[in-house]
């Protein structure tokens, strides 16, 4: 299991590795850090300090309670540190400001543990009530400060009260985003806007920080437009250039030039990414440039480059790993797809590897069965000797007075005695012959009732060895069935672990080719090109029903290819300007036309026979004759419930001799009436057209292959007889033109004064004119019904199936090669 995860990070830590080594002390740096930010909820503290001392307007602070209210929702765990950022940085704006954010925390702790029993959904409600403890305390604070109200004072405390309403529902989206945590891996547009006004909104808490007369919310802000324009590109860039540049200007009104600024520098960044960071950098340099001498003197300008230089510094020193991991979130990213390609990669395994442990267990409950039949044979009948005879000598010897005479003096000579009239009793039908019968006279003077009570346990004996072997036949079946499920599962799982190939390229070769025909194609996906398993699904426009797919699109693909392609499905739109849907697959190499021809006994509508034609994947084609014993309704039921488990069973892939076994033992313990059906069936490769026949009492079958008749024959006992019973499989190398007749008894043994049937058959078979199948079938069938002077005296059904070369409607057009 170490092995399987480190093969499976080592690669990704090679694509996300830093540019800046990270190794040694830079390593443990880093993780100290997250430790202490992260894990600890000092970042909390930064983030609280900040907002503190944030304002809109020059005198609004609608941060605090919202941020102190989700973080209260979200990790109340690091609600006190976060309340004691908030209130140090309301003290960097004065103490009034100060007791103000203290007293409006306490105020919607106060309504929230008042009002948390009946609020239905508290995170619905969370925003309405810092609403009213926003507005509530502004007004407060109104009346105690100047005593009265005016109507620009109750507006702008309903103002920074909407704010706090937003900013609420802001905060608890972008919240869990900082924290990182157990979270889902991707972030959609909303969550990413939110995550933007709230690092915008922390970093108002910087306006008025200069560092050698370098603006601190500036330099900050322009950094954050290089990370995002590098991870996510010109979208996001320039959408964080502007909600960025929106929430500086609320804060600070000379702030509003800067708006622009950052836009132009996230699109231009966005759009340079493939220069890697320097072509990113570049991007902010040129905005800078362009919209300072535009709106900036001189000296302004000299200082807005050297604030974007030292943004540019701060990006550049920005470890890898860190924007690797920020882009791993964003939706379009490379970052994301190796992400979401990993985790797909790590649920296939983990699917595939279930399969295959469910596999282990069939195959495990299947050596079970088996391991149960390795005790030796000798050991159980020499067990089972010793109960017959203990039960026998209970019922005469315990009475005898010879008892210690024939048992303790003669134990070998009287055991063996009755050991040899058991065996002679049980092979010879209960009689015993007369030299030995003489000599048990002779041994034992109760002899007479001695052999009656042997007779009589002999029949306990028989059934109960009887049974015991039908134990045995269904654990071997059950052994063999599981067994057949277990490899079942274990070809899912290789199926499963299979990895699509890329085949970019070759869309692309495609697409040109057949574009450059004339033909106007959307869109191509290619899922497989393997030789004879081709799969490729293609979009074309509107085709009013001329057929292009067919007709143009599956020959070009054929001469591309260098393989029959057809079209295995299609869907036209429905209207114009649509879309037509058309999925391209190989064409098997031979196709089977087949024609059947069925009479009931004396003409009724049901049949005791029923027959079947099915396509099963893989390329397999599968013919099916079942005879239900007898006539009527309940044999067409017994036949028809035969090939419909059949069928089922062979098309969940397990081997057909084991399908049949198992159809036999449902047959077989499904009901205790003497009701049992054959088998015909024979199961063609459409790609070799090799034939695998399997005859379970069915009659022979025949293969015309232009003036040679040739039999197929197997000799089995009707399904449902026998539990147990070895099935016999011919295989057979079938040709194009072949010509393959299967029948019930009913045809095979139909006509009357025959002394040789297959010599009759074969006669009618090659006197045939016609290759066609079902004139063959209605030809055979006339045959047998006149020689029967036209009565039908049993169930008849013939199955006639054509083997023929696959050669599509429409020739391949060739199409020029790419240099």
């Amino acid at each position: 299991m170490q092995n399987a995860e480190r093969n499976i990070v080592e690669p990704i830590r090679e694509v996300i590795k830093p540019k800046f080594d990270l190794s040694g002390f830079g390593a443990r740096l880093q993780m100290k850090i997250e430790s202490v930010f992260l894990k600890k909820g000092y970042l909390f503290l930064i983030i609280g300090f900040l907002l503190g001392r944030a304002l809109i307007l020059a005198q609004l602070t609608p941060f605090s309670l919202p941020f102190f209210a989700a973080v209260y929702y979200i990790r109340k765990d690091r609600a006190p540190i976060a309340l004691i950022g908030l209130v140090a940085g309301a003290a960097t704006l004065g103490l009034v400001e100060a007791a103000f954010t203290l007293g409006s925390i306490f105020l919607f702790l106060l309504l929230y543990r008042l009002t948390s029993k009946y609020l239905n959904n508290e995170l619905t409600s969370l925003p309405f009530l810092v609403f009213i403890t926003i507005l509530t305390g502004k007004m407060l604070k109104i009346l105690v400060t100047s005593g009265n109200m005016t109507v620009y004072e109750s507006a702008m405390a309903g103002i920074e009260a909407g704010l706090g309403l937003i900013l609420t529902f802001i905060f608890l989206q972008g919240i869990p985003l900082l924290t990182a945590g157990k979270r889902k891996p991707s972030l959609k547009t909303e969550e990413i806007v939110c995550l933007i006004i709230m690092l915008a909104s922390v970093m108002t808490g910087t306006i008025g920080w200069t560092v050698y007369d370098l603006s601190v919310e500036h330099t900050l802000a322009r950094y954050l437009v290089l990370v995002f324009s590098f991870v996510a590109g010109a979208t996001v860039g320039s959408t964080v250039g502007v909600v960025t540049g929106l929430i500086f200007s609320l804060a600070s009104v000379s702030s509003f030039y800067h708006m622009s600024l950052l836009a132009f520098a996230g699109l231009l960044g966005g759009l340079l990414k493939e220069g890697k960071k320097l072509g990113v950098a570049l991007g902010l340099m040129i905005a800078t440039l362009l919209i300072g001498m535009y709106g900036e003197a001189g000296g302004t300008l000299n200082k807005s480059v050297l604030e974007s230089a030292a943004a540019i510094l701060l990006f550049l020193l920005t470890p890898n790993s860190l924007t690797s991991r920020i882009a791993k979130h964003i939706p379009g990213t490379p970052e994301y797809s190796a992400e979401q390609q990993q985790y797909m990669r790590k649920i296939r395994d983990v699917t595939a590897r279930r399969v295959s442990q469910f596999s282990n267990v069939f195959q495990a409950l299947s050596k079970s069965f088996s391991t149960m039949e390795a005790h030796t044979d000798g050991e159980d009948a020499d067990r089972e000797l010793d109960y017959f005879l203990s039960n026998v000598t209970e019922k005469t010897c315990q009475t005898c007075f010879k008892k210690d005479h024939c048992w303790a003096r003669n134990f070998n000579t009287t055991y063996d005695y009755m050991r040899d009239i058991m065996h002679e009793m049980d092979g010879q039908g209960g009689t015993v012959s007369p030299r030995l019968t003489r000599e048990w006279d002779k041994h034992c003077t109760r002899s007479k009732k001695v052999l009656e009570i042997m007779q009589q346990q002999l029949t306990f004996y028989q059934a109960n060895r009887k049974l015991k072997k039908q134990v045995q036949e269904s654990r071997k079946l059950v052994a063999d069935q599981l067994l057949g499920v277990s490899e079942v599962m274990e070809d899912f799982a290789k199926e499963i672990q299979r990895e699509r190939e890329n085949h970019h390229k070759q869309e692309d070769q495609i697409l040109s080719a057949i574009q450059d025909f004339g033909l106007q194609i959307e869109h191509v996906e290619i899922y497989s090109l393997e030789q004879g398993n081709v799969d490729i699904d293609m979009t074309i426009p509107y085709c009013r029903g001329h057929g292009e797919c067919e007709k143009i699109i599956a020959p070009m693909l054929s001469d591309i290819l260098g393989e029959t392609i057809v079209v295995s499905s299609e869907e036209c739109a429905s209207f114009p300007n649509g879309f037509c849907h058309a999925t391209f697959r190989s064409a098997k190499a031979y196709v089977v036309m087949t024609g059947v021809a069925h009479a009931a006994k004396d003409g009724d509508l049901v049949s005791g026979d029923s027959y079947s034609t099915i396509e099963l994947g893989g390329g397999k084609f599968a013919i099916a004759i079942s005879d239900g014993m007898g006539n009527g309704e309940r044999a067409h039921s017994e036949s028809q419930e035969t090939l419909l488990l059949l069928q089922q069973i062979l098309q969940s892939g397990i081997e057909e001799k084991v399908a049949i076994k198992s159809v036999n033992s449902i047959l077989s313990l499904r009901t205790t009436d003497e009701i049992f059906s054959t088998l015909d069936l024979a199961m063609i490769d459409l790609q070799n057209a090799s034939t695998r026949f399997l005859k379970i009492g069915s009659t022979p079958s025949f293969i015309k292959r232009g003036n040679k008749v040739h039999k197929i024959q197997a000799s089995n006992l009707p399904m449902g007889i026998l539990q147990e019973f070895e099935v016999d499989v011919v295989s057979e190398q079938l040709k194009a033109g072949d010509l393959l007749v299967m029948m019930s008894d009913g045809v095979f043994e139909g006509p009357k004064h025959v002394e040789n049937y297959d010599v009759w058959m074969k006669r009618k078979i090659h006197e045939l004119q016609t290759d066609d199948p079902q004139a063959v079938a209605d030809l055979i069938m006339e045959e047998v019904i006149r020689s029967r002077s036209g009565l039908i005296e049993d169930d008849m059904t013939v199955v006639v199936a054509k083997i023929n070369h696959n050669i599509p409607k429409w020739a391949s057009i060739p199409v020029q090669k790419q240099a």
